[in-house]
């Protein structure tokens, strides 16, 4: 049987499916269409179902736990791991506020958690993962 699989091209999705999609486990005749998609698109198509599998972030579960059911491995939150903030200068914790921050996008977890540490945080851009660097270098965020 042949399934759709969804996950991101970061260091964390890549060594968390490796062994799967790389034929390194037995599957007992499960085959793969590997999908590598931006986390935020992920989320997105959860809502349509439109993987059999896929990466979400837990807010996006939470949204779609009637379509899809959590399976025993491949998170990377936990104590010392998941989304971190950082910042080309310091920053006072105090002034978070009128910040720019770049998010991953709306319905992941590192905005959940940006928004539950500082909750009035306002001025979030969405943007992938790859395009941070140019984003700093071109002082669209701070």
């Amino acid at each position: 049987m042949k399934l759709s699989l969804g996950f991101s091209p970061c260091p964390n999705d890549t060594f968390i499916f490796d062994a799967l999609v790389n034929q390194k486990i037995e599957t007992e005749g499960f085959e793969f269409d590997v999908v590598l998609e931006d986390v935020q698109t992920l989320n997105a198509w959860a809502a349509e179902s439109k993987l059999d599998i896929t990466k979400l972030s837990f807010p996006a579960f939470f949204n779609n736990a009637s379509k899809y059911s959590i399976l025993n491995s491949g998170s990377a939150l936990g104590k010392g791991v998941g989304p971190l903030l950082i910042a080309k200068k310091m920053a006072d914790i105090d002034d978070m506020d009128g910040c720019r921050i770049a998010i991953p996008g709306e319905n992941t977890t590192a905005n959940f958690l940006l928004s539950f540490a500082f909750p009035n945080v306002k001025n979030k851009t969405p943007m992938l993962f790859s395009k941070i660097e140019d984003a700093v270098l071109n002082e669209e965020v701070d």
